[in-house]
């Protein structure tokens, strides 16, 4: 017998078929395993997709169309001023300087004004205080000083309607969260200040009422002037006695804490506080200053125990209109303008109120 022998042995073809079962098996669940890794592969390549393409939209869009800045809000304090340009106008407050994030200054006024006191503010409008946005940012950049209508909240909900007609129109008010109230004036004075110090890196911060006439270009000098003290409050000093009788105008309900004459502080239809000053009573939490029933005395109070440098200016508190006067008002007589919406147009036909030079800044 032949040592090799080419015969078929029958009984290898099985094994043979078997084997390629065995491949076509594995093969199946090769596929079938790169069918789940796939599905995933493909959804995330299509998200990636999708959010690249959302991306390229997005930054074309917003090269072409810059999305208007935040509008200026602190709490519930709002500045309708600065909020009407970064809503309406983001490209005209990206090229001001004076419309940054809390733009430095050299001063803020606020005027302190009321539901009730429409004719005040149109009186105000047509004579010193600019009528429109437009002229409002030309007078800032121009001193230096931003100026806007400080007013709080009412539950009358037609008073705030008519308010909001008026915002719309003029975009010059800071609205503060409290209730407009008289006998609540040193609580909105105390949210006043917060809010601007807020809203506001100025040096000075200015608390004037909307019945006294002002001349902004002066105003900008007196700020400007060089202090050695960073604890500064300005205004019209005076002192005066007590006033405890309760049928009596300025009465004061807390008067035994004081005695029987006030200490030294300004009149309050205008004083100006540093940024320093401010900037305490800004940290101060709610409650813990105490309010006296007069504004102005409550103002002083504070000053009293912050040991700040009182200044007294005789030129905020003019009487008539002068080569030196800031502010003009009827003292004695009245806080403020007596006949204000008469009086504060009268005076802007002067020509000693409104078109004399503005002080020298060694002058004063």
């Amino acid at each position: 017998m032949p040592l090799f022998s080419h015969r078929h042995n029958s009984s290898a073809l099985p094994t043979s078929t078997t084997t390629n079962s065995s491949y076509s098996a594995k093969d199946q669940k090769l596929h079938k395993l790169n069918s789940k890794i796939s599905l995933p592969i493909l959804l995330f390549s299509l998200l990636s997709i999708f959010f690249g393409l959302a991306g390229i939209i997005f930054a074309v869009n917003a090269v072409r169309h810059p999305s208007p800045l935040p509008v200026y809000r602190c709490g519930r304090s709002e500045d309708t001023f600065r909020a009407f340009y970064s809503l309406s106008d983001s490209r005209k407050l990206r090229d001001n300087v004076a419309l940054l994030d809390r733009p430095k200054l050299l001063g803020f006024v606020g005027i302190q004004t009321g539901f009730g006191s429409a004719d005040l503010r149109a009186a105000l409008r047509s004579t010193w205080f600019p009528s429109d946005p437009d002229g409002l940012l030309r007078l800032e950049q121009a001193t230096g000083i931003a100026f806007r209508f400080v007013i709080g909240k009412s539950k009358d909900a037609k008073k705030m309607a008519q308010l909001e007609k008026e915002i719309d129109k003029y975009r010059d008010f800071m609205l503060i969260d409290v209730q407009e109230e008289y006998l609540k004036l040193p609580y909105k004075t105390l949210a006043y200040l917060k809010a601007a110090f807020l809203h506001f890196e100025a040096d000075y911060y200015v608390k004037a009422d909307d019945d006294i006439y002002l001349r902004p270009d002066r105003l900008a000098t007196l700020l400007a002037k060089e202090r050695s003290n960073p604890l500064t409050y300005i205004g019209c000093m005076k002192k005066g006695p007590v006033i405890t009788d309760p049928k009596m105008k300025w009465y004061e309900k807390s008067g035994h804490l004081i005695g029987n004459e006030y200490f030294l502080h300004a009149y309050g239809p205008i004083y100006v506080l540093s940024a320093n000053v401010v900037a305490s009573l800004a940290a101060a939490r709610n409650n813990s200053l105490r309010m006296f029933g007069n504004e102005d005395v409550t103002i002083g109070s504070w000053m009293l125990a912050m040991n700040v440098h009182h200044e007294d200016n005789r030129a905020i508190c003019d009487p008539r209109c002068t080569s030196t006067s800031i502010a003009v008002w009827d003292i004695p007589k009245c806080s403020g303008l007596c006949n204000p919406a008469f009086r504060m147009k009268e005076l802007r036909n002067i020509s000693m109120c409104s078109k004399s030079p503005t002080l020298p800044p060694d002058d004063r």
